[in-house]
């Protein structure tokens, strides 16, 4: 009889769970909050994809360029470098035309007191202002003297543009004093003493031209 029990039981076949139902139970357990509560963000993660698509970035071009990682650190410098020479040169970008506001942005005030307005500003070393002053101090006095209509809403180029009928033989330096305005004013460059000492000459200047009433093919 114990032989008997003893086949009896080893026949019986094991108990056994399906694998695909095992391995749901074990996904159902592990997606619990308690399990995940140490895990990285989604800003963790993607943080430390990108520092490691950086890094494997920096390593292939170290060893693409000349020198290695240093001659990769001298090639980023010298960009740097570069890049900063050229804003410096160019100085920051030009707004578009319809930023050109109009010239003279208060109330009307004579030439006289535009140019003590601009030596003001150029005795304080505040050139940008003393600028703009002056070339207002220009425009304004070519109104006084008739030579422009006073105009609402002038910008700086239609005031130049408009005296060269009259005072040809300044045409040039009325087109430069204006772009200048506008570079001052609207596109982001620093004025110095030397760009008002011309315009401050040029103001002088035209108060001595006689103008070709007529002009230029009269």
């Amino acid at each position: 009889m114990s032989t008997g029990g003893l086949i009896t039981t080893a026949a019986t076949p094991p108990v056994t769970t399906p694998s695909d139902p095992a391995r749901e139970a074990a996904e159902r357990e592990l997606s619990k909050p308690i399990y995940h509560q140490n895990d990285p963000s989604l800003l963790d993660r993607a943080l430390r994809e990108f520092f490691e698509w950086l890094d494997d970035l920096f390593d292939s071009a170290s060893g693409a360029a000349p020198g290695g990682t240093f001659g990769l650190l001298a090639i980023l410098a010298l960009v740097v470098l570069a890049a900063v020479a050229l804003w410096w040169r160019l100085g920051a970008p030009r707004r578009t035309a319809t930023s050109a506001a109009t010239l003279f942005d208060d109330g009307i005030r004579s030439a006289a007191d535009h140019r003590t307005a601009a030596e003001a500003h150029a005795a304080a070393g505040r050139w940008t202002e003393a600028v703009q002053e002056r070339m207002r101090a220009v425009v304004r006095s070519l109104e006084e003297r008739t030579l422009l209509d006073p105009r609402p809403g002038r910008t700086a180029d239609e005031a130049a543009a408009e005296a060269s009928v009259s005072l040809p033989d300044h045409a040039e330096a009325l087109r430069t004093a204006a772009r200048t305005f506008d570079d001052v004013t609207y596109g982001g460059r620093t004025a110095d003493a030397d760009t008002y000492a011309r315009l401050r000459a040029l103001d002088t200047t035209l108060t001595r031209t006689k103008p070709l009433l007529t002009g230029p093919t009269g």
